[in-house]
């Protein structure tokens, strides 16, 4: 006698995962639903293909999949701004793994045929272990392409969530009323004051970007400031930015890996964001690196995203495939400690993750307001890519899974002179 095999209903398989329940309601191609029927938040699983990603790829990449295909549908948030999602799902969802027995009850209720893996969305990128053609992790040809990858996007679109300043890195709020652009501009100035910058003195901004900081040192302070970048498109748009600000006589931006920087003796070098991009293992070299383009008494502003602890993994599928292939993340400490080891002395540090928090829905505000334009210009899945990370990475830091530390060190003279102040000079 054959046994007969009980159908699982969608929803009846996401409860079991999810015993805590789900804050928001859940329906399914199967007709099946769970979760508050008076949720102003509707998530909708419109396909069996979606349920092929998510079965295959548990976590948050099987629903990234979905979401971006059209599969999985949302309804009650903007795409551009699902904030109020995510703080539900961050903070209140709960997914358990499922006993042996129950997993395989849970497959054979739904079917083997959602166990084969559907190509994933064109957005995505490659696995880790199949970028092996782009060189060794963290090789110059390697980081290239992954920085292609994030920063090639597209300027137009770019500029429709950074605003005017084109900065893609946290603000620094003076007022919680500020304007992202007057945080913006009080971050490039509160690096520029911690540096001590002044008149005739160079800088070196690595991983500059858009060159930001490389034309504030060079507007606000008169600062010879060289700019490196790994993105055609980012060096490309700051030299137009240069030429059109007649700052052409002490502001430079090349297309260029910081390692390939040859000159030496500058009187500061700052780095905004470039951390989270060169890998952990390479600390020791980074830092070494920069120490040696210092002067004795020269200055550094080490400016990254952090984690809260310092215990290395990974950033997650979501990030690595979609936003930032190869991307590393770890605690302050090991900075620090990597910083100090390779002859720097640290003199101060800060953790502006309430910041980030705040430039976050910033540049959601300013997706959405944009939405339609930013979807003629990149297609509509990016886009969603796109929101759904500005709105995760905001719960991020206003849950203090992730953080922002600025770090300031110095180059010290044979005689161990820091050439520091007594008591830190820059205030407002």
């Amino acid at each position: 006698m054959t046994a007969t095999l009980t159908q699982v209903s969608i929803a009846e398989a996401l409860t079991t995962v999810t015993p805590d329940g789900l804050p928001f309601r859940f329906t399914a191609y199967d007709g099946s639903a769970t979760g508050p029927e008076d949720s102003p938040i509707h998530m909708h699983l419109a396909t069996e293909r979606g349920l092929s990603y998510i079965l295959t790829a548990p976590g948050d990449l099987g629903m990234v999949r979905a979401y971006v295909s059209g599969d999985l549908e949302i309804e009650g948030v903007h795409p551009g701004d699902p904030y109020e999602l995510m703080k539900m799902m961050l903070n209140h969802v709960h997914f358990e793994r499922p006993t042996p027995s129950e997993a395989l009850r849970i497959v054979r209720g739904l079917g083997w045929n959602h166990l084969k893996p559907p190509p994933p969305p064109p957005q995505e990128h490659l696995p880790r272990w199949r970028r092996t053609f782009e060189g060794l992790r963290h090789s110059r040809t390697r980081d290239k392409a992954a920085i292609h990858h994030h920063y090639d996007v597209s300027n137009t679109f770019y500029e429709y969530i950074l605003g005017p300043s084109m900065t893609y890195t946290c603000a620094v709020y003076p007022a919680a009323d500020a304007s992202l652009e007057e945080a913006q501009y009080e971050k490039y100035d509160l690096v520029a004051r911690k540096l001590d910058l002044r008149a005739g003195q160079r800088l070196l901004d690595v991983g500059c970007g858009w060159g930001g900081m490389v034309r504030h040192a060079a507007r606000e302070y008169g600062v010879r400031a060289l700019g490196v970048t790994l993105s055609a498109a980012q060096a490309e748009w700051a030299a137009a930015a240069i030429k059109r600000d007649g700052l052409e006589d002490l502001a430079e931006v090349r297309f260029s890996d910081y390692r390939d920087v040859a000159e030496r003796d500058f009187d500061a070098i700052s780095s905004i964001g470039l951390t989270e991009h060169i890998g952990v293992r390479n600390y020791p070299s980074y830092f070494g690196f920069l120490l040696d383009r210092l002067r004795p008494g020269g200055r550094l502003l080490n400016h990254s995203i952090t984690r809260a602890d310092n215990r290395y993994r990974s950033v997650g599928a979501f990030i690595d495939r979609y936003i930032f292939p190869d991307g590393e993340l770890i605690g302050s400490g090991r900075i620090i400690t990597d910083a100090q080891d390779a002859g720097f002395e640290v003199r101060h540090e800060e953790n502006l993750r309430e910041h980030y928090a705040l430039t976050l829905a910033a540049w959601s505000r300013n997706l959405k307001s944009h939405w339609d334009e930013a979807v003629t210009e990149v297609g509509y899945p990016t886009a969603k890519i796109w929101g759904l990370y500005l709105a995760a990475c905001r719960v991020g830091f206003e849950q203090n899974t992730t953080q922002l530390h600025q770090i300031l060190a110095v180059k010290l003279d044979d005689e161990a002179n820091a050439h520091f102040p007594l008591r830190p000079t820059w205030g407002a």
